[in-house]
């Protein structure tokens, strides 16, 4: 995972923060992120501070992209779902 980087961070000197009531839901998830992309939990944790104040740019996913370009048009299905529209 690569350092952080975004506004401010070129130049600027790293502060150190001690974070205590960390919910172990929230120290399992971090954990868990941490080692599915073989980051440290400091790295991972710095990551999504980054990213909850708006320092990174959007995140772009293409877990999807095996299927772009792939829809079939279904007659039936296009009725079904417009019914459903129509009684909702």
């Amino acid at each position: 995972m690569p350092a952080p980087t975004g506004v401010g961070f070129s130049n600027q000197k790293k502060i150190q923060y001690t974070i205590r009531g960390v919910s172990e839901q929230t120290d399992r998830l971090l954990r868990e992120k941490a080692a599915l992309y073989g980051g440290s939990l400091n790295e991972t944790a710095l990551k999504y501070l980054d990213e909850g104040v708006g320092l990174k740019e959007e995140r772009v996913f293409h877990d999807l992209d095996v299927y772009a370009g792939t829809w079939v048009a279904d007659p039936a299905c296009d009725e079904v779902l417009e019914n459903m529209r129509k009684a909702g």
